[in-house]
C-alpha cells in the first residue's frame, strides 16, 4: 500500500483490507514503514518476529517506519526487509506493508508487486497517486494497481477520480487500474466491509492465497478491475 501523505484515514483503510482477508480465513501482517508510522522496537534489528504484536487472531503488527534501512544492501535495495518478515511472521498468509513509493522500489527490486494507491479528498492526493504510480512503473515495471479512495468522498467523485487516474495511466505509462473502492475513515471497525473493498482484496490475492498457506509458502501479492480506456483528461497530473 502506497503512502500517501495528503490522504486521511491510512489505518482504516488497512483495518478495512484485513478485515476483508479475514472474512476469508487469512491472517494478516500488517507493517507500517510509512515515515508517519510508530519506530520500531529497540529489539527490531536483533530478533524482528518479537516485535511483532498479535492485535487479533486474523491480526498481527509491526511498527517499522525507519526500519527497512536496516536492510539497505551493496546495491541500494531493500530486498532484505521482505525475506526478514517472511521469517519473522510465518504464520500470515497476507501481508499489508504500508510504505512510501521511495522504498517500495528499494524492497521489490527483482519482483513487480501491484501496489493500492490512495487518494483522499484534497487535488493534490490524485497527484500524489500518479507521481507514485509513475515512479513504481519506471523502476519496477509494476502496471496494475488499485487505488483507495479515503475520506468524505462520495462514490461518483470517487469514480471520477478513479476515471481520471486510469487515462493517464494508460495514456503516459501504459499502466491500467484493475479496481477501486471508497473507505469512510469515521465507519467503526466493527462495520461490514463494503462489497467493493472486499471486491479489490480478493483480487489482490493470487489463486494459491485463497487457501490456508503461510506466508513463507507465498509469492509477492497482486490486484483486480476497472474502467476501460478513454481519452486522456491529463489536467496536472503528468
Amino acid at each position: 500500500m502506497v503512502h500517501n501523505p495528503h490522504v486521511p484515514g491510512a489505518g482504516v483503510v488497512m483495518e478495512r483490507l484485513c478485515a476483508a482477508f479475514a472474512a476469508r480465513g487469512l491472517r494478516s501482517l500488517v507493517v507500517d514503514a510509512a515515515d508517519t508510522a510508530s519506530p520500531p522496537h529497540e529489539l527490531a534489528s536483533v530478533d524482528l518476529g518479537a516485535c511483532v504484536e498479535v492485535l487479533s487472531p486474523s491480526v498481527s503488527y509491526l511498527a517499522a517506519r525507519g526500519l527497512p534501512m536496516n536492510y539497505l544492501d551493496s546495491r541500494a535495495t531493500q530486498v532484505g526487509f521482505i525475506d526478514a518478515l517472511r521469517i519473522a511472521a510465518p504464520a500470515a498468509q497476507v501481508v499489508v506493508l504500508h510504505a512510501g513509493a521511495l522504498d517500495l522500489r528499494r524492497m521489490f527490486v527483482g519482483r513487480t508487486p501491484r501496489p493500492v494507491l490512495m487518494a483522499g479528498p484534497r487535488p493534490d492526493s490524485l497527484t500524489h497517486a500518479y507521481t507514485s504510480m509513475k515512479l513504481l512503473s519506471q523502476r519496477l515495471g509494476a502496471l496494475a494497481y488499485d487505488l483507495v479512495v479515503s475520506g468524505d468522498v462520495g462514490i461518483r467523485r470517487a469514480e471520477r477520480m478513479a476515471e481520471r487516474l486510469t487515462d493517464c495511466a494508460d495514456h503516459f505509462l501504459g499502466a491500467a487500474l484493475r479496481d477501486m473502492a471508497v473507505v469512510d475513515p469515521h465507519a467503526p471497525p466493527q462495520a461490514t466491509v463494503p462489497a467493493d473493498m472486499q471486491r479489490l482484496a480478493a483480487g489482490l490475492l493470487p489463486a494459491t492465497a485463497q487457501t490456508a498457506h503461510g506466508l513463507a509458502d507465498l509469492p509477492p501479492l497482486p490486484a483486480s478491475t476497472m474502467p476501460q480506456r478513454r481519452p486522456a483528461s491529463v489536467g496536472r497530473l503528468n
